[in-house]
């Protein structure tokens, strides 16, 4: 018998902390965060990271340990996660993986190998010129001639998953969607309950708002600069939703209004992103967003 592994997935602010938190408690588990975000040291407000107080003594694995200056992939990720989830069995409770970065949870509930490839500075060098003097649209084209499938789920303006793709191709002569299928024939060590959180649309998009305007209340901005004061690059953290609109804000590229407006609006795309992202999974049970805390926890009881 494999061991079994919850996972709790779905949109941004659909309400995935406080259900896991309740499960852990009611189930003896521990949780191992599939958040690409909340990875990152010193970014708190910007990624709704959860605190010790919300944690309710829920020890949390995957949160708060990566350097903002550090790259971090995905294989990371993949490895990071299945030794939390290793460690959580050894003690006899019960792992549930939380998060709501599709990549991160399907590199284990299908056990794709995402190689760390050697990257080639010269050509990264390139790609940013060629966003930087053509536009991020000819960078979009190639990687869609390249590999249709894989950008599929991939939006015109997210650049670092774009050069991702490229970067895959240009490495390897394998496109990232062939990499994905030879990974797939592995057999997979644990039996995943995979669960999202649905929620209906308009509801959803006035929490995120509200969100939004809570992350400014709490000093998003004051968190970006102090990051920019600190440290010289960020391969891959400052990209993150939230903290590039700041990074433009106090680059003089927008107003405040329009930073909180462009904020608001790319997290209710993203929201909307997940929610197709998710429905992929054939094997995802949806739970009502909307529905009490408990009755949600006995749907999930029921179908483990």
């Amino acid at each position: 018998m494999k061991p079994t592994v919850i996972v709790i997935c779905g949109p941004t602010a659909s309400g995935k902390t406080a259900l896991s938190i309740e499960l852990a408690k009611r189930i003896n588990g521990e949780i191992v965060s599939a958040d690409s975000m909340q990875i990152y040291k010193e970014m708190d407000i910007g990624s709704a990271k959860v605190t010790k107080e919300e944690m309710q003594g829920i020890r949390h694995y995957l949160i708060d340990c990566v350097s903002p200056d550090k790259r971090y992939s995905v294989a990371n990720y993949k490895k990071d996660a299945k030794q939390a989830i290793e460690e959580i069995l050894k003690k006899g409770k019960i792992p549930i993986v939380v998060g709501g970065t599709g990549l991160y949870i399907d590199s284990l509930i299908y056990e794709i190998e995402y190689s760390n490839i050697v990257i080639d500075e010269s050509y990264r060098k390139e790609l940013k010129e060629i966003k930087e003097n053509e536009g991020l649209e000819v960078l979009y084209k190639k990687a869609l001639k390249i590999d249709p499938k894989a950008m599929e789920k991939i939006s015109p303006n997210d650049y670092k998953r774009i050069a991702r793709v490229l970067e895959i191709y240009h490495a390897t002569g394998k496109t990232k969607t062939m990499q994905e299928q030879e990974s797939k024939l592995k057999e997979i060590p644990y039996n995943y309950k995979v669960f999202a959180i649905d929620y209906d649309r308009e509801k959803l998009y006035t929490r995120i708002n509200k969100r939004v305007d809570i992350m400014i209340e709490k000093g998003l901005i004051k968190e970006v600069q102090n990051l920019l004061e600190r440290y010289d690059e960020f391969p891959t953290s400052m990209q993150g939703l939230g903290y590039k609109e700041v990074k433009q804000y106090l680059d003089g590229q927008l107003k405040k209004d329009e930073m909180i407006e462009k904020i608001k609006q790319e997290s209710r795309r993203y929201a909307k992103r997940q929610f197709t992202w998710f429905r992929k999974n054939k094997q995802t049970i949806w739970l009502n967003g909307e529905e009490e805390v408990s009755k949600n926890i006995d749907r999930i009881l029921e179908e483990i």
